[in-house]
């Protein structure tokens, strides 16, 4: 009796099941490469077998959470088919209702059609059993060539990432590190690093970091790679500071040499004109000529010295006379040789003065210009003192030339006829009374 109730459950819930709509798709998903054209099959059977209405929907699901599904295209039983204006030239359906058949058809598709699409089929009377069905749509695309960075500074005890990242790829890529040291050779990664979502964390580095780093993207399709250099420095050997450092020492240099080719030229006025004084000076020094006498050296005649036998006089008077007017001669050019030397020698030491002041004002052209005024001053008070100078010697020349003309007058007087008588003696001086007659 229990058997009979048991079977009669079962068949009357097999009738309902065969009373209803049924919507079905063969796979849950579908992988095609980006720009196929595809075709996703839907199969329906409905609770009549000549419905007289039929509308067979296709939509894809919502970019956003809250956002309404996305419809592709609509088919209506009286022959109409309404496609949206995104797919507009991209879909068509392919519907056969008496076999059952509600196919979508996509051209060219894109990373866009990497999502969930529906199928729909709505009955009217006829709206029990599975209605719709869904499958996944997964484009595939190659990862793009992955780009390489390193954040953080390569220095030593700094822990940096270096990240790897494709722009593209579908479904998207896996990332995976390896390194190799500076001679190119494949080392063991330290056991500290971790390496996650194509970020590679070096953590306290050293100069044993150093090398060649090598990131690879890949899914289903293939794969793309790329490279970065890692080279650790001590921290003051970066490349900005090293490059600060060498600029610095450059601008010293060019503003040193400025300076001393500065020093060296204005030396050189210095010199030159320090040389002009001293001819000037010098020339200053020398004694003009005076009464129509010409320069001679120490030791020449002058030409207005009297001849012996001319001036000479039988009598004593007159050597004593010309002894004593020589010595008096070489006393004063022996006194006017000493203060010329004395003069020149005290002038010497004013312009080594002079000098010295001008070398401790050497930086300030103002005080140098007055030193030189200071200087000109100078030059005329020795000129004011070498006129005075020439006037005394016009003096004692004069003072010397009037007593040569008294020696004159005393030779011519020396020089008269005397009596005959007198042939047989000597001549007395005139200094000497005569101790015998005539």
């Amino acid at each position: 009796m229990e058997r009979r109730i048991t079977t009669l459950t079962l068949l009357c819930l097999v009738l309902s099941g065969v009373g209803a709509i049924n919507v079905n798709i063969p796979k849950e998903m579908y992988e095609y490469a980006r720009g196929d054209n595809i075709t996703l099959p839907c199969t329906f059977q409905p609770k009549a077998t000549n419905p007289s209405l039929v509308i067979i929907t296709w939509s894809s699901e919502a970019a956003a959470a809250n956002a309404k599904e996305n419809t592709i295209a609509t088919y209506f039983s009286t022959g109409t088919t309404d496609i949206s204006s995104q797919y507009e030239g991209r879909a068509s359906l392919d519907v056969d209702v008496p076999t059952g058949k509600a196919d979508l058809r996509l051209s060219s598709i894109t990373l866009a059609e990497n999502k969930v699409f529906e199928c729909r089929v709505q009955i009217p009377g006829d709206d029990e059993g599975k209605p719709a069905d869904t499958a996944r749509v997964v484009v595939l695309v190659a990862p793009s060539k992955p780009i390489c960075k390193i954040e953080g500074k390569a220095e030593y005890g700094q822990n940096i990432n270096l990240t790897c990242k494709s722009e593209e790829g579908s479904p998207p890529p896996t990332y995976k590190w390896e390194s190799r040291d500076v001679r190119n050779i494949p080392r063991v990664p330290d056991p500290r690093t971790t390496d996650k979502g194509g970020i590679l964390s070096l953590f306290n580095i050293s100069k044993e970091a150093s090398g060649f780093y090598i990131c690879t993207s890949a899914n289903k399709i293939r794969s793309a790679t790329c490279n970065v250099t890692l080279a650790v420095m001590p921290p003051s050997m970066n490349i900005g500071s090293t490059a600060g450092i060498i600029g610095g020492v450059v601008a010293a240099l060019i503003v040193l040499i400025i300076i001393i080719y500065c020093c060296c030229c204005r030396k050189k006025e210095k010199k030159e004109e320090y040389a002009m004084g001293v001819r000037e000076g010098e020339y200053s020094d020398k004694e003009p000529p005076r009464n129509g006498e010409s320069r001679r050296a120490d030791g020449e005649e002058d030409p207005r010295d009297y001849d012996d036998s001319s001036v000479r006089s039988p009598g004593g008077h007159s050597d004593r006379y010309e002894g004593r007017s020589e010595r008096d001669y070489d006393t004063r050019r022996d006194y006017d040789d000493r203060r010329d030397y004395n003069d020149r020698r005290s002038d010497y030491n004013d312009r080594r003065s002079e000098y010295d002041d001008r070398r401790s004002d050497y930086d300030d052209r103002r005080s140098d210009y007055t030193d030189r005024r200071d200087y000109d001053d100078h030059r005329d008070r020795y000129s004011d003192r070498n006129d005075r100078y020439d006037d005394d010697r016009r003096y004692d020349d004069e003072r010397y030339d009037d007593r040569r003309d008294r020696r004159r007058d005393d030779d011519d007087r020396y020089d008269e006829p005397y009596d005959d008588r007198e042939h047989d003696r000597p001549p007395v001086p005139a200094n000497k009374p005569k101790d015998y007659e005539v």
